[in-house]
């Protein structure tokens, strides 16, 4: 669990939907194995996002269908999708976490309230720039996955 703040200005996102990172974007090489760390959380499986452009990833609980509460995913009232990898031309996230600690990655610089979130836990995180934010990245998924548990 990060409280290291990240280094820089924030990147761009887009003012209109879908919400999108438009700079300081992971190369295509670090977006794939940004989307392979995630994959590799035990218990879940990649899909098609429910609510995202075709390029995203989702990524749902192998062994939960429905959600614990709606909060714990993007898609509520659908299969639990807790994150979504965006493609390789965006490479941020978006992701549910509890309030309070999508409140302090805001503050340190990490991530921003989703642009149409519902339940003032759905976050977009940025895509990572090296290989020492794509550990603190892959640690905020990893939280996602075990907040919808």
């Amino acid at each position: 669990m990060t409280s290291t703040p990240r280094p820089g200005p924030r990147p761009r996102l887009s003012d209109t939907g879908p919400q999108r990172q438009l700079t300081q974007r992971s190369t295509p090489e670090l977006w794939g194995r940004l989307l392979a760390g995630a994959l590799a959380i035990p218990g879940v499986i990649e899909g098609h996002s429910q609510v995202s452009p075709a390029s995203s990833r989702a990524l749902f609980l192998v062994d939960r269908e429905v959600e614990r509460a709606p909060q714990t995913s993007l898609a509520p009232g659908r299969r639990v999708e807790p994150v979504h990898v965006h493609g390789v031309d965006d490479t941020s996230i978006h992701l549910c976490l509890p309030a309070e600690r999508g409140a302090v990655l805001d503050s340190l610089g990490w991530a921003e309230p989703h642009q149409y979130g519902d339940h003032g836990t759905e976050y977009l995180v940025y895509g990572p720039r090296d290989d020492t934010e794509l550990a603190i990245v892959l640690g905020i998924v990893a939280e996602s996955i075990a907040f919808a548990r």
